[in-house]
């Protein structure tokens, strides 16, 4: 024979939690900020791929010859020359929201490229290195970050 027992006051009380915390998903998409901010940071700092999984083009003959003009170290890795991109993500959050941004003035171009055409002060076309967005593994983390959020509220209250 199997037996349930539920204590009402318990089962409102985690009710009127959930409700509480659908009305205000604050801390899930702060910590969801974070989480979407260190992978970008770790993309970027492994150079690439895209959060599709698509290969970063390679850096361009013209961008290795500025390096030596300029007579700066040659890094192989796409978008990670001087690190800045990758130290200037920042997640931002509200109730029910969050975004990733980048500050760096050139992370447009970097995200969806240009070409000397559209821009002529570049040295060469800059192809575009998508490095926001969401990778099937982030999208994994996101589900399980508001799954655990909301079982939160249950599981407060379980016996």
């Amino acid at each position: 024979m199997i037996k349930i027992t539920l204590s009402t006051d318990k089962v409102i009380a985690a009710f009127e939690e959930l409700e509480r915390r659908m009305e205000d998903f604050s801390p899930v998409m702060r910590d969801i900020g974070e989480l979407l901010s260190r992978s970008t940071k770790e993309r970027i700092g492994a150079g690439g791929p895209a959060p599709d999984g698509t290969p970063w083009a390679a850096k361009s003959e013209a961008t290795y010859a500025n390096y030596v003009r300029k007579r700066e170290g040659v890094n192989r890795k796409p978008l990670t020359h001087t690190g800045e991109l990758g130290r200037q993500i920042f997640p931002d959050s509200g109730v029910d929201w969050v975004e990733i941004g980048a500050s760096p003035v050139y992370a447009a171009m970097m995200q969806f490229g240009g070409s000397k055409a559209a821009f002529p002060h570049l040295w060469g076309d800059i192809p575009a290195r998508p490095f926001m967005g969401l990778s099937p593994q982030d999208e994994e983390n996101v589900v399980e970050s508001v799954e655990y959020y909301l079982a939160g509220a249950f599981l407060r209250y379980a016996e």
